[in-house]
């Protein structure tokens, strides 16, 4: 099978850490397949100018490049700033159409990672050029986008037409129907993890690697910061706790716009709160080995990865009841789930979690999660269901 993927979320020399799950599961697809990536990438006239926006920060991101083994190209499309919403997705696939009919032969199926401007873009090629069209839905991109009225009315023209729509939970799954998805070609596509690296690990001996205090109590949390993943909410919870819990000590690892804040808070907070920045992978797989509870207040999910890479490595969570997490969260061995923007309810949940003795191998054990190889596999016989779809319409 020859699969063209099209999606903004994958990484680049420019950000390295971003989707780390779309590069794996994709990477792991290229070892079944032939695997070529579109990453693109925005841009609008005078882009370098405006180096705070994402098409001035992209500009120097190469035409092509090789990420996970696979051939990745990072294709320019049409970003109208501020305004535009409604026409994202045309724009986006005008701006893909040369070079996707130049190559049409080259390709079984289209496969779009987020819902838009990429999946509707990947759905007007399709038509355009008479190929299957699979969207794999993440979370924010149904959660938040689809609240925007305009971008609503893109997504109920492109899911009917799609031949196949992956959602990595089943309440995602349930948003897609909502908005014109066939529920015959709406299925749960769950992610993987990397047993390689998240797995029991020594936590007195991750500490010492990391220079983390080796006594007391560790929550982690791992996540863009942004108010929406809930970083200034842990902040606010953990502010209220850690006078009590001078044994706890709090680490935020991740970027984004709150990170300035968020530094300025641990100066008055003290030790206890340490802000890391970004981490690569290896290293997340070290910390949560450090660890003793993980942390994601989030306001909106998908089923986050670091969820399943913490159960995996034996740590239970203190987490939101949003997207997919409950899904995941089905049992009191894996941790609590607390009310959204709830400080008081974290911080209480947080204490709790990190007061008991939790049994690492157990929480493994019950987690049952599949590596990537078996996600990819996964993946695979979606493409192919959706082929065969495409090939049965009239």
């Amino acid at each position: 099978m020859r699969i063209l993927v099209i999606t903004r979320l994958f990484p680049n020399r420019l950000e390295p850490l971003w989707a780390p799950y779309n590069r794996q599961q994709f990477g792991a697809l290229g070892r079944r397949c032939e695997v070529e990536v579109l990453s693109t990438v925005p841009w609008f006239p005078g882009a370098g100018l405006f180096p705070s926006s994402m098409a001035g920060r992209l500009v120097g991101v190469p035409d092509e490049d090789t990420i996970q083994g696979l051939h990745v190209r990072h294709p320019r499309y049409v970003r109208l700033p501020k305004w535009g919403h409604g026409l994202a997705g045309a724009l986006y696939a005008a701006s893909l159409l040369p070079l996707v009919r130049r190559e049409r032969h080259r390709y079984d199926v289209i496969l779009a990672a987020w819902a838009y401007p990429d999946a509707v873009a990947a759905v007007i090629l399709g038509q355009a050029l008479d190929l299957p069209v699979a969207i794999k839905l993440h979370g924010s991109d149904l959660n938040v986008l689809a609240e925007t009225p305009s971008i609503g009315m893109n997504l109920r023209w492109a899911f009917p037409r799609a031949d196949r729509i992956l959602a990595v939970s089943r309440p995602l799954a349930k948003k897609a129907i909502a908005l014109g998805a066939r529920p015959e070609r709406t299925t749960l596509l769950k992610d993987g993890i990397d047993t390689e690296l998240f797995y029991l690990r020594d936590r007195t001996d991750e500490r010492k690697q990391l220079g983390l205090p080796t006594d007391g109590k560790i929550a982690l949390f791992v996540g863009n910061l942004y108010k929406e993943k809930g970083a200034g909410d842990i902040v606010d919870a953990f502010e209220k706790l850690a006078p009590r819990r001078p044994d706890l000590t709090l680490c935020i690892a991740g970027q984004g716009p709150l990170k300035a804040a968020l530094d300025e808070r641990a100066s008055r907070i003290g030790p206890q709160l340490k802000i890391l920045g970004p981490r690569p992978h290896a290293e997340v797989a070290k910390l949560l080995g450090a660890a003793d509870v993980l942390t994601l207040p989030s306001w909106n999910e998908g089923t986050p990865s670091v969820l399943l890479e913490s159960l995996a490595s034996g740590r239970p969570v203190v987490m939101t009841p949003v997207g997919g997490i409950p899904d995941v969260v089905d049992r009191a061995l894996f941790g609590e789930l607390t009310p959204v923007r709830d400080p008081d309810a974290l911080a209480g949940a947080l204490d709790r979690v990190t007061s008991q003795a939790h049994d690492a191998a157990e929480i493994a054990k019950q987690s049952g999660l599949k590596d990537w190889a078996d996600s990819a596999a996964d993946l695979e016989h979606e493409l192919d269901l959706a082929i065969e779809t495409h090939r049965a319409r009239p």
